[in-house]
C-alpha cells in the first residue's frame, strides 16, 4: 500500500509516517520509482507506534522495541524479546521520577498559593510569613566559603 493509504488506515498524516521512517520506526520498501510501499503489518505497527508515544516512550526508545512487535490488535509484551521489557522497565522508572519531580513543583506551588490574598484581602504577614516557612523549601543562594 502506498502512503496515502496507510495514513487514511491509521489517521496518521503523511508527513508524520515519514517522520517515523526518518527515525526508524517504518521501514517500507522503495520501489523503482521511488515511492514507498508499506505491507499491511505496518498499520499494527504504525497504531503500537502510537500507542507507545502515548505512553511516553520517546521515538529513539520505540526504534530499539518495535522490531519485537507483531501482534495485530493489541499491544503485549512479546516473547522472546528481553530488550522491549528492559526498555519498558527504564521508562517507567523515568516516568516514576517525573511525577514525584511534578508533585513536589506543585507542593511548592500551594504553599505559595496557600499565602495569595483570598478574595482581595491581603493576609496577615504573621500567616503568610508562617505559612510560607512551614510548607516552601528554603534554597540558599550563598556561595560555599572556600
Amino acid at each position: 500500500m502506498r502512503i496515502g493509504d496507510l495514513s487514511h488506515e491509521t489517521g496518521v498524516s503523511r508527513r508524520l509516517l515519514r517522520y517515523y521512517e526518518e527515525q526508524g520506526l517504518l521501514r517500507p520498501v522503495r520501489l523503482d520509482n521511488g515511492y514507498r510501499e508499506y505491507a499491511e503489518a505496518d498499520v499494527a505497527t504504525v497504531n503500537h507506534i502510537r500507542a507507545l508515544l502515548a505512553a511516553g516512550l520517546s521515538t529513539a526508545v520505540i526504534a530499539k522495541v518495535v522490531h519485537c512487535l507483531h501482534d495485530r490488535n493489541e499491544l503485549t509484551v512479546p516473547s522472546g524479546c528481553p530488550t522491549f521489557i528492559g526498555e519498558l522497565r527504564r521508562e517507567r522508572t523515568r516516568v516514576t521520577e517525573a511525577i514525584a519531580q511534578l508533585e513536589r513543583s506543585r507542593r511548592i506551588l500551594d504553599a505559595v498559593l496557600d499565602t495569595a490574598p483570598r478574595d482581595g484581602a491581603n493576609p496577615s504577614r504573621e500567616t503568610a510569613r508562617t505559612s510560607q516557612a512551614s510548607r516552601v523549601p528554603q534554597h540558599s543562594t550563598r556561595q560555599p566559603k572556600r
